[in-house]
């Protein structure tokens, strides 16, 4: 095998045995994985350090996902390509299996952000949901920008108050309209120069608002059944879009969640995911204080001052214990 017929890409969509992989000179082929394909370490930086806070530093058996930089090598008689080597991974975004699972799923490798999108309405806002989003992208160590689509339905100033807590905590929050063309420009410069993971419940319009900011993508809208308020699927798996010119980055479009599962985070370290629980907890009385009934807990009485969320705080705590518990099984 020659050396031209060796070439380095990235995953941008597939399952199971047949991937499509976007290599560095611009070209689209389609792979296989090797039967004894290369194990690379997820809990490794880019510049070969341990990564040890967050979800990716767990080492086990490798999965590839869309995302991954990967090795292609060319069968010389048949010609066809084939995945040899999955390159270390700087980050990635994992979830437990759906359903009872208790596995992992990987939704992506390589981010540098996750955009969280909600709408502001039809289908209505689940901040526990939300909260849930954010706790997975704070537990593999992935800054979160949040989204609030289809303000036009509810009124900007309302969609603002309805979530001035998570601006408080220090998240960065979009409210948009397609419709009225209302913050679309703030969300392209976020999106520019970044591989960004598009999460959120499905109908919200996250593909509305790629297709508005970049045309050529053409992804699917999906539509929202009236009768039950739930957006109807329209991705089936995760796919990376690279942003067109002159924009630079990529988008990794997802499939709508219904449910959320978090994996592998000890309950002891949901305070982490909670930026402004995690800048409280050295005030706090006891260094082991879980936030709960304590005395001189900084952040009880933060909620009772009013400069901590009372709704945010019932969600670290309705999540701890349902962390503990899955923990206990």
């Amino acid at each position: 095998m020659t050396e031209d017929a060796r070439l380095l890409g990235v995953v941008v969509s597939g399952t199971g045995g047949a991937w499509r992989v976007l290599a560095d000179d611009r070209t689209e082929v389609e792979a296989s994985m090797r039967g004894r394909l290369k194990k690379s370490d997820t809990g490794r930086r880019a510049d070969g350090s341990i990564r040890r806070d967050t979800v990716a530093s767990r080492v086990g058996r490798l999965k590839l996902a869309v995302g991954d930089r990967v090795r292609l090598e060319q069968d010389d008689a048949a010609g066809a390509w084939a995945i040899s080597e999955i390159l270390p991974r700087k980050s990635q975004l994992a979830r437990r299996e759906p359903g009872h699972g208790q596995g992992e799923r990987i939704i992506a490798a390589n981010l540098d952000q996750a955009i969280v999108m909600f709408a502001a309405a039809n289908p209505e806002p689940h901040r526990r949901m939300l909260d849930r989003f954010l706790v997975i992208a704070e537990a593999n160590g992935i800054a979160s920008i949040i989204v609030i689509n289809k303000v036009e339905l509810v009124g900007e100033d309302v969609a603002r108050a309805r979530f001035a807590d998570y601006e408080r905590a220090g998240y960065p929050v979009h409210y948009t309209s397609v419709k009225q063309r209302i913050g679309l420009d703030g969300v392209r410069a976020a999106l520019s120069g970044k591989v960004s993971v598009i999460s959120g419940p499905s109908g919200v319009g996250k593909s509305s608002i790629l297709n508005a900011l970049f045309p050529g993508l053409g992804l699917r809208v999906a539509e929202i059944s009236e009768s039950v308020n739930k957006g109807r699927h329209t991705t089936v798996g995760a796919f990376m879009h690279p942003l067109p010119t002159p924009d630079t980055g990529a988008v990794v479009d997802t499939p709508g969640l219904r449910e959320v599962g978090m994996w592998g985070l000890p309950h002891t370290r949901l305070d982490d995911c909670f930026p402004e629980i995690h800048t409280l907890r050295d005030e706090c009385k006891f260094n082991d204080c879980a936030h709960g009934t304590e005395p001189g807990c900084a952040v009880r009485n933060a909620v009772k001052q009013g400069t901590v969320s009372q709704e945010r705080y019932e969600s670290y705590t309705m999540l701890k214990a349902e962390l503990a518990a899955e923990q206990t099984k």
